[in-house]
């Protein structure tokens, strides 16, 4: 695998990111749930081998950390070709770009993650790189500049974005292949972590699983998170098996509840009910007042809250739900005798 413009190779990487490299699945088959779109994508990666073709380009949607780069990557080796990948920010000029698209072989899977923040020139030669698999390219300047087409080897982009709706529609129309990964479910979770202690030579009580995986806020990256750091709880405070009173220690230590929910998600939800008295509360004004950048607000947190139901959004704004003042054990406000929900 090629990382470009700036990106850590594995053997530069810290010792979490080599962890996190070697807990990632190389097949189709050991990548665990999605059942279904892992369904759709072997049906079109077999075709693509038989046909001796480049797989068509594939659009991969989903909150951070549910596995776009991993699968990704997985369609590298299944198609045979080499793996190279990018973010959008780092493409700053179409040479950026062009020197990147001629240097791949034929078969080649090229990822650039948050494609939605493309720049629009960048975006205007990735149409002719994805439909013909040609570049153009202009040569000189004034009067005397002209255009020339770069052949390319047939390749497939991977775009991957947190942000599908702000992907521009004809670059979002070239994707052959569109895929949305959802939050996983506690088997599902269940699964990646047992084969994450198997690699990382783990014991985990079989009771202990399900305890990890409803903190795993439904993400495989938080999964594997948290069973490095109850790997280390265990070694230091125990015998060395992640057990549930481990568990159990090793949540409270880290201000992590059995919903998953972590200090800042509740500082999140307390905001809105004490500060802006239960919302609605705008995402700009939420994120000023916890303290973090909204793009974060929006990606990372509010989904999952959304998701379990903790908070919704309205035309207003924000708005904590009774769940949310269930949870925090704050009592529901009343207007005229009722309550507000």
């Amino acid at each position: 695998m090629s990382l470009l413009h700036g990106e850590e190779s594995v053997e530069d990487a810290g010792a979490e990111q080599q962890l996190e490299n070697r807990l990632r699945p190389q097949r189709l088959e050991q990548f665990q749930g999605q059942a279904e779109l892992k369904r759709n994508l072997g049906v079109f990666v077999e075709a693509a081998r038989g046909r001796e073709e480049a797989l068509d380009h594939v659009f991969l949607s989903g909150p951070p950390g549910l596995g776009k780069t991993t699968l990704a990557s997985i369609l590298a080796h299944e198609m045979g070709g080499e793996f190279k990948v990018t973010a959008a920010p780092a493409l700053e000029k179409p040479k950026d770009l062009a020197g990147i698209l001629t240097t791949l072989s034929e078969g080649s899977v090229f990822l650039i993650d948050e494609i939605h923040r493309l720049k629009p020139a960048i975006e205007e030669m990735l149409y002719i790189a994805m439909e013909d698999y040609e570049l153009d390219w202009i040569i000189g300047q004034g009067p005397a500049a002209r255009t020339i087409r770069i052949p390319l080897p047939p390749f497939t982009l991977v775009g991957a974005t947190t942000k599908a709706g702000l992907v521009a529609a004809p670059l979002y129309s070239r994707f052959g292949i569109t895929v949305r990964i959802d939050y996983y479910s506690l088997v599902d979770l269940g699964s990646i972590i047992r084969r994450s202690a198997a690699i990382l030579e783990v014991d985990v009580d079989e009771d202990t699983v399900e305890l990890l995986a409803r903190c795993a806020r439904g993400t495989p990256r938080v999964a594997n998170r948290i069973l490095r750091r109850m790997r280390d709880f265990a070694q230091v405070l125990g015998s060395g098996t992640v057990t549930a009173t481990i568990v159990e220690e090793g949540m409270q230590r880290l201000r992590i509840d059995p919903e998953g929910l972590e200090e800042h998600d509740r500082e999140i939800l307390r905001t809105v009910i004490t500060t802006y008295g239960g919302g609605p509360v705008g995402a700009e004004t939420l994120a000023i007042s916890v303290g973090e950048a909204i793009d974060t607000l929006e990606d990372f947190y509010e989904p999952y809250l959304i998701q379990r139901g903790y908070l919704k959004r309205t035309p207003r704004g924000r708005v904590a739900t009774p769940r949310a003042y269930e949870h925090l054990g704050l009592e529901l406000p009343h207007e005229d005798g009722g309550l507000l929900f």
